[in-house]
């Protein structure tokens, strides 16, 4: 006895179904991938708002003036 044959339109809807929770899963990935990536730039960002600040003293420490730009 030969077997119903499958529904095409349902054998497309669950091949979609499954590339969608391959997407919903990538997406995932990538925020998590990406707060930690804007977590490391907040990171140098303070790093580098530190240092200005040194330098800014050090400027001040040694009366070191920028030439005027012509």
């Amino acid at each position: 006895m030969a077997g119903e044959p499958e529904n095409m339109t349902l054998v497309m809807l669950r091949g979609m179904d499954a590339k969608l929770d391959c997407v919903v899963d990538e997406m995932r990935d990538m925020k998590v991938r990406m707060t930690a990536v804007e977590m490391q730039i907040g990171t140098i960002d303070s790093r580098l708002d530190r240092i200005d600040g040194r330098l800014d003293r050090i400027e001040r420490r040694f009366e070191l003036v920028e030439a005027p730009q012509i």
